[in-house]
């Protein structure tokens, strides 16, 4: 799972290849290294961790360049208003009064304040509820997001197996057959076992001795239950010696579809029922991409775990988009094409999001997680909880709009005070602005701007009722094709002959399953089990001598 983001052991057989940091749950293997060093999948996750880093630029602040333009232009007016006014009186004592009143009235001191303070008091507010922000830009960037991406496993769901379903077997009642689960997998250390431990317990099932007890990698466990040949396991250790009914392999099959894992039980020749086990969704996830809805973002989820089971978290949870089966490397590519079209705010938790966390403009990590992740992301979520994640996203908005308040209110005094301290309305009106009323003027500008930063003390961070309506984003256009059953428009397709050829192109492509050829429609479709990139498919039908047309999604 660590590199993957599968919430569920993969079962290894001999010839299978597995990763070096990954965990093996029971049993015992002898491995071959066939990559070391840097050619390893976690060196090669560290080096586009390291070289997203590297081409992350920081953010200007828009008080240093307004300030970098304000300064020179308001010592100009000082000089030309001296200038004028020792030309007109002839008194170089009042000329340096209004020289030195519009220097002191113009001091960029709320300018100067009305970023760092704001985002001081922001980083405080956001503390107190356990949400870390470690730089200033990310607390800047967050609340621009035009699309934010989760993570499945740990982010959106819990990150571990729990029980969703018991169904025991006719004319047994369910404390009976979670008595016999319980006895039969207490003793196991499959991650499985330990979810219908745990339910069970929670039930405060009876626990009874078992004997004879044997785990079975890969397959499930046996043990004696009060002196009863008793199995547990996948439906095909199940039924390699017991002929399981029909309507369960049926409804075995229906939980499976539906991303969960289905246990079977039985008990000296007798069938005693089903446990299906499934990494479940947050409570408050669905909540929290509902706000984050509301606020007009655009809520995708991208996981390396398989469709089946992403799919079936996605509809539950309500983002907009579901992307599975995809690597470290596949994330991160994902992230960079969804930038194209405006700022990405990405949530994860594991090492296979470390690079797509750098490279987002803003990583928001889990602190549940692992300390890559955490290490590679700009906010850490201490609760562990998405609401924190639509939380900073707000408190990030809200901290934006009271820097530009801040700015504006700053120029508004400058604007306005200026003209008064060069004596521009002493010919007309007669006023005439004495430097030292000019500095009490200058003080309150900044006293101002300190007051308006510190009402984001008050600021509710959890409070839905201001959050803006969801906004139409322009649809982003990436060079993947997503899972499912895809279209192909192809020209140039003229006979049999033809219809082979891209179909023998299109099949070299790994993830990828042609379904049909059609000459006379001049399509192709295809089905993918998994990601893949457009300008693949372009290629290889360009190599085979024709021309893909458009792309067209049939699901």
């Amino acid at each position: 799972s660590a590199l993957t983001g599968e919430s569920i052991p993969v079962d290894k057989s001999v010839g299978d290849s597995v990763s070096a940091g990954t965990v093996n749950q029971s049993g015992f293997i002898t491995c071959s290294a066939a990559r070391v060093g840097q050619d390893t999948t976690l060196s090669q996750i560290i080096k586009m961790v390291s070289d997203a880093a590297a081409t992350k630029a920081p953010i200007a602040k828009t008080a240093d360049k307004v300030s970098g333009v304000f300064v020179p232009v308001v010592i100009g007016i000082a000089l030309i208003a001296a200038t004028v006014w020792l030309i007109a009186k002839g008194d170089l004592g009042y000329a340096l009064e209004r020289g030195i009143a519009v220097l002191v009235i113009s001091c960029p001191c709320a300018l100067g304040l009305a970023t760092p303070v704001a985002i001081m008091v922001g980083n405080g507010v956001a503390a107190k509820n356990g949400i870390l922000f470690k730089t200033a830009v990310s607390l800047e960037e967050t609340g621009r997001a035009d699309t934010v991406v989760l993570d499945k496993t740990g982010t959106i769901t819990k990150g571990e197996p729990n029980v969703t379903d018991v169904i025991p077997a006719d004319g047994l009642s369910e404390a009976e057959f979670l008595k016999i689960a319980f006895a039969l997998e207490r003793s196991s250390e499959h991650p499985l076992a330990k979810a219908v431990c745990s339910y069970a317990e929670n039930r405060s099932v009876e626990s009874v001795p078992v004997t004879d007890f044997q785990a079975l990698p890969g397959n499930g466990v046996e043990a004696k239950v009060e002196g009863a040949v008793s199995k547990a396991g996948s439906v095909k250790f199940i039924s390699e010696n017991f002929t399981v009914p029909d309507a369960v392999i049926k409804k075995a099959t229906q939980l499976a579809d539906s991303g969960k894992t289905p246990l079977l039980f039985v008990s000296d020749g007798r069938y005693l029922g089903l446990i299906a086990v499934a990494d479940v969704i947050k409570e408050d996830s669905a909540k929290a991409i509902g706000e984050m809805h509301s606020m007009g973002l655009q809520v995708v989820m991208l996981t390396g775990d398989n469709e089946k089971t992403a799919a079936a978290i996605g509809k539950p949870a309500g983002v907009d988009r579901v992307i599975a089966g995809v690597l470290p490397n596949e994330k991160e590519r994902f992230v960079r094409e969804y930038k194209q079209s405006g700022k990405v705010v990405m949530i994860g938790d594991g090492i296979n999001d470390a690079p797509a966390l750098t490279s987002a403009d803003v990583g928001i990590a889990i602190s549940a997680g692992t300390d890559v992740a955490v290490d590679a992301a700009d906010i850490v979520l201490m609760k562990s909880s998405l609401t924190d994640a639509a939380a900073a996203i707000r408190l990030s908005r809200a901290t934006l709009r009271d820097i530009k308040q801040n700015l504006f209110w700053a120029f508004f005094y400058n604007a306005l005070l200026i003209p008064l301290a060069a004596g521009v309305f002493i010919p007309v009106f007669g006023w005439e602005l004495d430097p030292m009323y000019g500095a009490a003027a200058m003080s309150l500008s900044s006293f101002c701007v300190v007051m308006n930063a510190l009402r984001l003390n008050l600021f509710k961070i959890y409070n839905t009722k201001r959050d803006k309506p969801r906004k139409q984003k322009k649809t982003v256009k990436t060079t993947g094709l997503e899972q499912g059953n895809q279209l192909i428009l192809i020209k140039g397709m003229m006979c049999e002959h033809c219809e082979n050829r891209v179909r023998a192109a299109l099949s070299e492509i790994d993830g990828l399953e042609v379904q049909n050829v059609s000459y006379e429609k001049g399509t192709a479709e295809v089905r993918l089990s998994a990601p893949v990139d457009k300008t693949q498919v372009i290629k290889a039908v360009s190599d085979a001598g024709y021309k893909v047309r458009k792309f067209r999604s049939e699901i």
